[in-house]
């Protein structure tokens, strides 16, 4: 699914009308109006301002590929990582790397 697309489904998610988010983001009307239309595309803080007025991540908002961001399940636990020391952070990447190692070694010894 496309920006535009996206967009229209998100803003219907919350039962928003086109005007809802222009007034929210400061935008005109005519302006979410070509964003769904493919007839324009919205600058890095317009992009922003659409995000947070549609509480989704900016990720959610502009890509594709739901993969390229965490699944809701684990968002909450992503957030609160990074919100950890340089120090507290090091040891969280440390655990997941070694989580994911030994995960894969499971799963390619049991193909194998």
């Amino acid at each position: 699914m496309n920006f535009p697309a996206r967009l229209i489904q998100l803003r219907k998610r919350h039962d928003f009308t086109k005007q809802g988010p222009a007034n929210t983001t400061e935008l005109n009307v005519n302006q979410i109006k070509r964003y769904e239309s493919v007839a324009a595309q919205p600058p890095l803080d317009t992009l922003i301002r659409l995000a947070k007025d549609l509480h989704v991540s900016l990720d959610e908002l502009v890509f594709e590929d739901a993969g390229s961001r965490p699944n809701e399940e684990l968002r909450l636990q992503f957030e609160a990582i990074a919100r950890f020391t340089p120090e507290e952070k090091k040891i969280a990447k440390a655990v997941l790397e070694n989580l994911i190692l030994a995960h894969d070694a499971n799963r390619f010894s049991a193909t194998g």
